[in-house]
């Protein structure tokens, strides 16, 4: 009798566990767990009236004297969680109008992810580009002139173009040429 009292008691101890577990999980006892089949839908792509950009030049960037390195910010001032992927266009904004934009040659480097972007926060890519060299009207090591624009108009796929000039001076690059990260939500240096 006492082995059955063993057996009894383990199986009451084992119900109370199912059922603890069963009410914590919110599935009752006696039914079937079936797999989760609903999906959410993941946020749209945030649009260009959704954001605010800003830019200013890199702490690390290539030796020289023009602008090497940027970094553009991108703040959702929407109400609403929107997305940012990819890598960024660039052209340079000749006399200030995106209509008469000079469109650079985008190397892109990392790979692409979704960025999802909360009311208020924020994404950055980082571009580097071929640097002036020199004092005064500078150089570029090809042998090309030096090109500067007061704005840049940069890019993002499904997210607009946006115009934006350097918090901190002008757009200044050789060879039509500039390396991009993608979008992140780590900000870059």
């Amino acid at each position: 009798m006492r082995h059955s009292n063993g057996i009894r008691r383990a199986a009451l101890a084992t119900t109370a566990v199912t059922a603890v577990a069963a009410a914590v999980t919110g599935i009752l006892p006696g039914t079937a767990m079936a797999a989760s089949t609903a999906t959410s839908t993941p946020p749209p792509a945030c649009s260009a009236s959704a954001l605010q950009v800003s830019a200013w030049q890199a702490a690390h960037r290539p030796v020289g004297t023009g602008t090497g390195a940027a970094v553009v910010q991108f703040t959702n001032v929407s109400r609403k969680t929107c997305v940012l992927k990819g890598h960024p266009t660039v052209a340079g904004a000749g006399n200030g109008s995106p209509a008469h934009n000079t469109p650079l040659k985008v190397t892109p480097t990392g790979r692409a992810a979704n960025v999802t972007v909360r009311p208020h926060g924020k994404a950055w890519v980082k571009l580097t580009f071929v640097q002036v060299q020199g004092e005064a009207d500078g150089y570029c090591v090809s042998g090309k002139t030096p090109k500067v624009y007061p704005t840049m108009v940069i890019g993002l796929p499904h997210s607009g173009k946006h115009q934006v000039a350097l918090n901190d001076g002008w757009w200044a690059e050789c060879d039509n040429k500039v390396t991009a990260t993608p979008v992140s939500a780590v900000k870059p240096s």
